[in-house]
Order: structure tokens, then sequence, then C-alpha cells
């Protein structure tokens, strides 16, 4: 590849794109750097869901508000990340990549040194708005440092483990400084890893830009921000004051509108943010779809079952973060199976399949009572639940790109990864009020049996469980009746994962210059 005289890559011939990799001799260096940008971002999430129950307690934060401490962040994230990706290639991706680490970790101290609720919730959405700008900047410059094939390979594989094993880190992270320093650490402890990373990626990260990838579409982040935090807000409001409460009605109808006005926008806009041709594809959209929801019925699950594991059962943060292990156990054995699969029977089984195995784990978990055993109950319920999950990847984020047309291939990549995060954001704050009410109820029925408000957090937790299943049961149904991809379609996709990754970033990042 070569360059422009600010640094600005543009397409040149093969030959011309690998010697440019073999004469760059940072650029491993830069791989490094961000790796660890990486890592620092997916620790976060899981970091914080070990560490939620001591901060609920030090900030006196009420049930019905603890979602917002995950739910800002995901929310921010899903609906800035596309956006995000835009503005990286306008204004230099190494430049918003080190914007990004450095806000990242502004906002962490911030949400470190928190006094109050609100404070928090503020940190969580900054730290969610600069991930969104950081990681598709990430990803870019991956694609235009490495352009040789077998480098690009071992680089984008380095990118994937740290993806992968990075929650698992993360658990184990967090309840290791939550029990011997305090909750504060687990936000405290990126900012020293922010600033390292900006400051080495200054010395050995490669300027590039798009100045001719499109336009910024802000009126339509904007409108479906809004929409998003109004619907959230909305579920929220629900577990308070009634789901036919003024204010719960007027905020889900005014989401509602807001979202059907973001659809006719991205239909006219020139540059859109969400191109409607992505989604109304049947296959990619019943990928999408189940995305979505599988992204609602997950992360809720995770908060639910850390409340558990200290508040029911005891456990220390430390012992709650090893309790989650075999969740990532499980999504390596059950993504190694699927993309073994994948090419010979196709997308549409595996994900049914791994959808209903999920659902199945999830059932199980309805089960849970005060006295569970984790050996009898909880552990074969997460490595089912895993299982299943890990079979449904592969084949999910494959269809994304079932015939897709090249220059929309970063979008449909870069949805999957949206739809989660927004679902992460909607499903948590719907079964958190749904758990919540539930355990109110109870609570109102049975005020008079001994031990009554731990039966009662448990019967929340279990009805949360119920509607996660339900979820999941949702994504199965949209899976069976809208993707019809076969074996010669996005199965193809995984013997040559790398490839198409590449293929998803160039598209996104480095289009071709539009003609006068």
């Amino acid at each position: 590849m070569t360059t422009t005289a600010d640094d600005t890559p543009v397409r040149g011939s093969a030959p011309a794109r690998q010697d440019s990799a073999k004469l760059d001799p940072k650029r491993f260096r830069a791989l490094a750097v961000i790796a660890l940008a990486q890592l620092m971002v997916v620790l976060d999430a899981s970091v914080v869901i070990i560490a939620l129950p001591s901060a609920q307690r030090a900030l006196h934060i009420s049930v019905d508000d603890r979602q917002w401490v995950v739910t800002c962040y995901t929310l921010a994230f899903g609906t800035l990340l596309l956006l995000g990706g835009r503005i990286a290639d306008y204004l230099g991706r190494r430049r918003m990549f080190m914007f990004g680490l450095i806000g990242f970790a502004a906002s962490s101290a911030l949400g470190g040194m928190a006094q109050d609720p609100a404070m928090l919730f503020g940190a969580r959405v900054l730290q969610g708005a600069f991930a969104a700008v950081m990681a598709p900047a990430a990803l870019s410059l991956l694609s235009t440092t490495f352009t040789e094939p077998k480098e690009r390979a071992r680089a984008f594989g380095v990118y994937g483990a740290i993806a992968g094993g990075g929650a698992a880190i993360g658990l184990i992270l967090g309840g290791t400084l939550t029990q011997f320093a305090s909750w504060r650490w687990t936000l405290l402890i990126n900012v020293p890893i922010g600033v390292f990373a900006a400051l080495a990626a200054r010395r050995v990260v490669h300027e590039s830009r798009s100045p001719a990838a499109g336009g910024y579409d802000l009126i339509g982040a904007t409108t479906v921000t809004g929409a998003l935090f109004m619907l959230v807000y909305g579920f929220s409001t629900a577990g308070t004051d009634g789901w036919a409460a003024p204010l719960t009605v007027a905020l889900l109808s005014t989401a509602v509108v807001a979202l059907a006005l973001f659809v006719v926008l991205e239909m006219r806009s020139p540059h859109p943010l969400f191109p409607m041709r992505v989604v109304l594809d049947r296959n990619r959209g019943g990928a999408f779809l189940a995305s979505l929801l599988v992204g609602c019925a997950m992360l809720g699950t995770f908060l639910f079952l850390t409340y558990f594991f200290q508040g029911t059962l005891h456990y220390s943060v430390l012992k709650t973060g090893f309790a989650f292990l075999p969740f990532s156990a499980g999504i390596i054995a059950g993504a190694s199976i699927s993309s073994r699969l994948l090419p010979r029977v196709g997308p549409r089984p595996l994900m049914m399949t791994g959808l209903t195995v999920a659902a199945l784990g999830l059932l199980l978990f309805t089960r849970v009572q005060v006295g569970s055993s984790y050996l009898a109950l909880m552990l074969p319920a997460e490595l089912v639940v895993s299982l299943g999950m890990g079979t449904t990847f592969v084949p999910m984020s494959s269809t994304a790109l079932v015939n897709v047309d090249f220059k929309d291939a970063g979008v449909a990549s870069a949805l999957v990864n949206t739809t989660q995060q927004v679902g992460s954001s909607l499903g948590t704050a719907l079964l958190n009020t749904v758990a919540a009410s539930a355990t109110v109820s109870f609570l109102v029925a049975h005020a008079h049996v001994p031990g009554a408000a731990r039966l009662a957090a448990v019967h929340g937790y279990t009805t949360g469980f119920s509607v996660s299943f339900s979820l999941l049961a949702a994504a199965v149904l949209a899976v069976g009746i809208l993707v019809r991809a076969g074996r010669g379609d996005g199965s193809e996709a995984t013997p040559e994962s790398i490839e198409t990754v590449l293929a998803v970033a160039e598209a996104e990042l480095l289009p071709e210059p539009q003609s006068a």
C-alpha cells in the first residue's frame, strides 16, 4: 500500500502493498499497542459486572437503577459505534485511536472517583462513547498496518484471541481488585493502561484516513441514540411507576416514534449510518435480529448470576469471578466445533441448534433456589448456555456477510457488534425491571415467610431467566423463518475468515475514491 504526503493510504497493487508491509519495522509493536487497547475495552465489561454489587452498596444505588451502570456503557458504545468508525475515517485513525484511549482513561478515572450514582452513570456513558471511537479505529489500523496475508492472519488471530479470552481475565481481575483493594480500582486500572497505550501509539502506529468515505450522518446518530435512551429509560421507569404510568407510556411512545423517524431518515440520507438495504435481505436481517435478541438475553443473565453468587450463595467477588470461568471454556469449545461444521452443514442448522441449546441452559437456571449447589446445577447450566452461544456466534457473524455488496461489507460486519451492544442495553433494562417487579410482588405475598427477602430475590432472578429463555426462543424462530443461507453461502466465509475480515475492513475503511 502506498501513502500520500499526509500518510493517507491509497489503494495500490498487491505487490506494492506487501512490500510496504515488509518495510514497516514497527508493525508488530503497533500490534502490541492495538491489542493492549482491545484488552482494556474487553476487560472493562466483565470487570465492572463482578464489582457491581460492591459499587451498588458503596454509592447507595437502588435495585431499579443498578442496571444503568451496565446500560449506560453498552448504550453509548452500541449506538455510536458506526458513527465512531466514520469519524476515524475522516479525521485520522491513529489520531482518533489515541483520542479514544485518552478519553477512555479519563472517563475511567472519573468513574473510579464517583461520589454518587449520577457521577458513575455519566462516566460510564463517556467510557462507551470513547470506546465507540477507539474500537473501530483499532480494527482499521490493523487492516492498514498488516497487508501481507500471512502476517495479517496472525494479527487478526491475536486480536480475536484477546477479544475471546479477555472476558475471562476480566472476571478474575475484577474479583481480585474488588476483594483486595476496592471496586473503584476496576475502573482506575484503565488510567495507566490507556495513557501508556496512547503514548506508545504515537511512536509506533502510522496515521491513515479515508476522506472520501462518506458523510457523518449526525442527525441519524442523534435520533437513534435518543430513541434508544427513551426506550431504556421507559423500561426502567416501568419498574418503579408501572407499565401504565403516564411517564412510562410517554417515554415508550416517543421512543417508537423516534425509531420510525430514524428509519425514514436513513432511507433518505445520502450517507446513512444504518443502510436499510443491508438489513432488508432476509438472511442478514435474520442474523441481525438474532444478534439483537441474544444481546437482550445474555447480559442481564450475567447480572443476575453475579448477584445470586454474591448475595445468595455468599461468594466472595474473587470466587464469583472463578465461578464464571466455565462460560469462557464453553464458548471456545462451541466456536471451535461450529467453525469446523459450518462448511459442511451451513449456518442455519448451526444457529438454530446453538440457540436452542443455549435456551435449554437458561431453562436450567430457572430451577435455581436459595440452596442450589454450584456443581449440581449452576456449572451444568453455564456449560450448556456457553456451548450453545459459542456454536451460534460463528455462523451468525458469517451470515451477516451473505451476498452483501462489497461497499456494504464493513457496515454489515459492524452491525453484528452494534446489535449485540444495543440489545444488551435494552435487555438489561427490561430484565432488571421484570426481576425487580417480581421480587417486590413476592415480598408482598410472602412477607410472613422466614427468609422472605432471599427467597424474593431468587424469585426475581428466576423470573428474569424465564424472560431470557423467551428471548432466545424468539431468536430460534427468527432464524428458522428468515435465514435460508446454505452451504454455498455464509459457510464459505469461515475457512478464510481472516481474508473475509480483511475484505470487510477494506470495504468499510478504505473505500474507492469517488469519481468527480
